[in-house]
């Protein structure tokens, strides 16, 4: 194929890096409300992880500045070894670069903060000097403000980044719902994380097709008292 990103994301042709998603990089967010960048961005792992996606987890200055990796996505990997690093640009430390070469896929999907500084800085770099295919995941990322996220962001797709979010994502890995091994888990990741899609397929499991209701918890439920 002669324009690589024409290609859609599967699970075999794509990696992961997720950049410092620390609490005093979260701290300094303004472009996305930083409880949904959370949720986008643990929703991501999980999904990389259900799909057995070689996932890369760099932090930097971890005691000295920017505090520990949110717990939430330490949770997902537990066995993930972390890339710690000086730099603000994770290309710069030869431990990130040797994952990636290691994992041997060149399309590369970013998750990290800030936008405008380790996401831009990475990117351009491993496209000029690593010769990979950057997929930018512009809802598990952000900046410290709307308008440095999006001229990063701007920037980024004029050099050739390509911009998603991590819900396309997950549904490009799925791609069709007859693929059972991945269809309970993706859905699950959707009614934890995925907001009004993940509320819609609650009610069309109970009211529609009348299964079980998702919560273990059977409530007492009283009867109406009609108005007098």
């Amino acid at each position: 194929m002669s324009n690589p990103k024409l290609e859609v994301l599967t699970p075999t042709n794509c990696q992961l890096i997720f950049i410092d998603h620390q609490p005093q990089m979260a701290f300094g967010v303004q472009s996305i409300d930083r409880q949904t960048l959370k949720n986008n961005t643990v929703a991501l792992a999980k999904a990389a992880k259900v799909f057995n996606i070689p996932t890369i987890i760099t932090t930097v200055e971890t005691d000295s500045f920017s505090g520990h990796t949110y717990p939430e996505l330490l949770d997902v990997f537990p066995d993930h070894k972390l890339l710690e690093r000086t730099s603000m640009n994770s290309w710069d430390d030869q431990k990130v670069r040797d994952a990636l070469k290691a994992n041997g896929r060149k399309k590369v999907i970013v998750s990290g903060l800030w936008t405008e500084v380790c996401n831009n800085s990475f990117a351009l770099c491993a496209m000029a000097e690593g010769g990979y295919e950057i997929y930018m995941v512009a809802d598990a990322s952000g900046g410290t403000s709307q308008l440095a996220h999006d001229m990063s962001m701007q920037r980024m797709i004029q050099a050739g980044v390509v911009p998603v979010t991590w819900q396309q994502v997950m549904l490009e890995w799925q791609r069709d719902w007859a693929r059972k091994e991945t269809y309970d888990a993706v859905t699950g990741i959707v009614k934890d994380h995925s907001g009004a899609y993940g509320m819609g397929i609650d009610y069309a499991v109970t009211m529609v097709h009348k299964g079980a209701e998702r919560t273990k918890v059977k409530n007492q439920i009283l009867a109406p008292i009609p108005a007098k």
